[in-house]
C-alpha cells in the first residue's frame, strides 16, 4: 500500500487532487544493455538505467510531499541537510547549523557559489523562498511538517530559521524528505515545475516522459559532484513486478527496487538483492470518534485480535517483522518497554466485546483501503475470527475522505520520516495527518513531545525522552501497528553497493563497471 500523502487539513480536497500540466516531450529511443560502463551513453561513460514503482507524480517537491517518491525526486533536488548511515543529519546545501542560547532559533550556513541548473544562485533568499512556498501554497502536502517555524530571514549565505518553540529536530526534518529545494526562478510557476523540476541536486533532466521515464545527466555545477561518478540516469516507471527481475537479467534496468515476493527470483538470476534500512510501518487505523471505537473494549478487542506474525509471514517473504509501533527495533525510536503490550489473544478479544455488549457479528463495518491487496484480506480475516465483520470496500480517491477523517476503519503503511519526533506527530499529534481520529490525542503526549523537541539529540538523555515519547503515543486507541519491511532493492553487480543510509537511497561514491 502506497505511503499517505502528508497533508494540511483545510486543504485536503486540493491534496487529492493531480495538478494537470503536461510536458511536452520527445519519445526516448529504447535502449538495451550491453557493457555495464558503456550503458546508454558513449564510450567510457556509466549510465545507471532505474526500474521503479515509485515513479514521481509529481517532481514538485512541495507537492510530492515527503511519501517515497522523495527518493527519485533527491536525483534532481538538494536539500539543507541530508541524513548520514547514523540517520543523523549532516552538511548538504548548508555546510553547518548554529542553534542561539534557547533553542528556538537556528542558523543554516550555506556553502558558497552554488547554481541552481538554471543558473540561479542558491543563497538564503532561495531556501526562504522554498520554505515559505512549502508553508503558504495551496496544494502543498508539506504545510503539516513546517509547524514550528515561526519565520525566516535572508541574510546572504545564512539562512536564519526563528521557531514557535524549542526544537532541536529541525536539521533532522529540513533534510530530503522535507525541504528538497527548488529553484524559486522556476518555483515561480510551480505547474510547470511540476514537470520541469529545476534543483541543485546531482543531476539534472533532460527529457520527461510524465508518469513513464526520465533521462538524466550528471550536473557538473552540484557540490558535491567530485564524488557522483554515474554520468547519466534513465528512471522508469516499473512495468508489473513480475517482469522486473527478467529485465535486470537481460539488462533493460541494471538497478530497481523490487517487492519482497520477487527477491528469491533476483537471487537465482545473479542479481544483487539487498535491504536498505527504512522506517516503513503498516498499521490498522480506527477513528474512536465514531462508534463502536468510541468504547475501549472495542479498540482493545481490536488490539488483542491481530496476528502480527500472520503479515510477515504472509506478505514480507521472510524481509520483514511484527511491529506494535511505527518504528523497527532497535531504532532509536523504538522503545523496549511497550514491546508486546498487547498481545495476540483472540479469546480475550471476544470477551471484551462481550463486555461492551456486542454479540459476534454485531459489529459490521466497511473496511476502506485505496487498494485491494491481501493486508486488508488478513484484517478482514482476524477480525472476523473475534466476531467483527468487515466489507472491504477500495476507494481511488481514498486520501479525500481519510483527510476528512470521515472513515471508521482503514488500512496505511509509510515510509517513516528522518526526524522520529515527525513521525510520533504525524500519527499521535491531534493535527497529525496520519491520526484518524484527530483532534484527539492521547493524554501525556504533548508533554513528552515538548520534552523531546527541549532535548538537543547529542544530549545524552535524548533516547530516553525520545523512547518516553513514543510510549506516550503509543497510549493512542487510533492506531493498532502490524508489521515492518525495509526497502528491498536488486541491482547488476556491476554497480558498486550504496551507502546503508537508513530509508534514503544515495549515489555518493557509487561506481557501475569500476568507472
Amino acid at each position: 500500500m502506497p505511503a499517505l500523502p502528508r497533508s494540511r487539513p483545510p486543504r485536503r480536497t486540493l491534496l487529492a487532487a493531480a495538478l494537470t500540466a503536461t510536458l511536452a516531450t520527445t519519445t526516448l529511443a529504447g535502449c538495451g544493455f550491453g557493457d555495464a560502463s558503456a550503458a546508454g551513453g558513449g564510450a567510457g561513460t556509466s549510465t545507471l538505467k532505474w526500474a521503479t514503482s515509485y515513479f514521481p507524480k509529481h517532481w514538485d517537491p512541495v507537492v510530492a510531499g515527503s511519501g517515497a517518491q522523495f527518493r527519485q525526486l533527491s536525483l534532481v533536488y538538494a536539500s539543507l541537510t541530508r541524513i548520514d548511515e547514523k540517520g543523523e543529519a549532516v552538511p548538504d546545501l548548508a555546510e553547518k547549523w548554529t542553534y542561539n542560547a534557547t533553542g528556538d532559533e537556528v542558523t543554516f550556513h550555506l556553502r558558497k557559489g552554488l547554481t541552481f541548473s538554471d543558473g540561479t544562485p542558491v543563497d538564503s533568499t532561495a531556501i526562504k523562498a522554498a520554505i515559505e512556498r512549502a508553508q503558504k501554497q495551496e496544494n502543498s502536502a508539506l504545510f503539516g511538517d513546517l509547524t514550528s517555524i515561526r519565520s525566516v530571514a535572508a541574510n546572504g549565505l545564512d539562512v536564519v530559521v526563528s521557531l514557535t518553540q524549542v526544537d532541536y529536530q529541525i536539521p533532522q526534518l529540513l533534510g530530503e524528505r522535507v525541504l528538497q529545494v527548488a529553484s524559486p526562478k522556476a518555483a515561480a510557476d510551480p505547474a510547470t515545475l511540476d514537470q520541469n523540476p529545476v534543483g541543485a541536486g546531482p543531476f539534472t533532466i533532460t527529457q520527461l516522459i510524465p508518469g513513464t521515464k526520465a533521462v538524466l545527466k550528471k550536473n557538473p555545477n552540484y557540490w558535491d559532484a567530485a564524488n557522483i561518478h554515474i554520468d547519466d540516469v534513465e528512471l522508469t516507471s516499473a512495468p508489473d513486478p513480475t517482469t522486473v527481475v527478467s529485465g535486470l537479467r537481460t539488462g533493460v534496468y541494471n538497478f530497481a527496487d523490487i517487492a519482497p515476493a520477487q527477491a528469491d527470483a533476483a537471487k537465482k538470476a545473479g542479481l544483487d538483492v539487498f535491504v536498505q534500512p527504512g522506517f516503513n510501518a503498516s498499521n490498522i487505523s480506527l477513528n474512536v470518534n465514531k462508534k463502536p471505537f468510541d468504547d475501549p473494549r472495542v479498540v482493545d478487542a481490536v488490539r488483542h485480535a491481530v496476528n502480527r506474525q500472520e503479515f510477515v509471514d504472509k506478505l514480507t517473504f521472510g524481509f520483514g517483522e511484527v511491529t506494535d509501533q511505527p518504528f523497527p527495533s532497535g531504532y532509536v525510536a523504538y522503545d523496549p518497554k511497550s514491546k508486546d503490550r498487547y498481545p495476540y489473544d483472540p479469546a480475550r478479544a471476544k470477551a471484551l466485546l462481550a463486555q461492551a455488549g456486542y454479540a459476534p457479528g454485531a459489529i459490521k463495518l466497511d473496511l476502506v483501503v485505496p487498494d485491494g491487496g491481501p493486508d486488508a484480506e488478513i484484517v478482514q480475516s482476524q477480525l472476523g475470527a473475534v466476531g467483527i465483520t468487515t466489507t472491504i470496500k477500495v476507494d481511488k480517491n481514498w486520501a479525500t475522505p481519510f483527510f476528512a477523517k470521515d472513515l471508521t476503519l482503514s488500512l496505511y503503511s509509510t515510509t517513516g520520516r528522518d526526524s522520529a519526533l515527525q513521525t510520533l506527530t504525524a500519527h499521535f499529534g491531534p493535527n497529525g495527518p496520519l491520526n484518524l481520529s484527530s483532534p484527539y490525542e492521547p493524554a501525556g503526549f504533548a508533554k513528552a513531545v515538548a520534552a523531546v523537541r527541549a532535548t538537543p539529540i547529542d544530549d545524552p538523555t535524548y533516547a530516553e525522552t525520545l523512547q518516553a515519547a513514543t510510549r506516550a503515543g503509543l497510549e493512542s486507541r487510533a492506531l493498532v501497528f502490524t508489521f515492518e519491511q525495509p526497502n528491498i532493492l536488486a541491482k547488476d553487480k556491476a554497480i558498486s553497493a550504496l551507502p546503508a543510509n537508513p530509508g534514503h537511497i544515495n549515489w555518493t561514491g557509487v561506481t557501475i563497471g569500476g568507472k
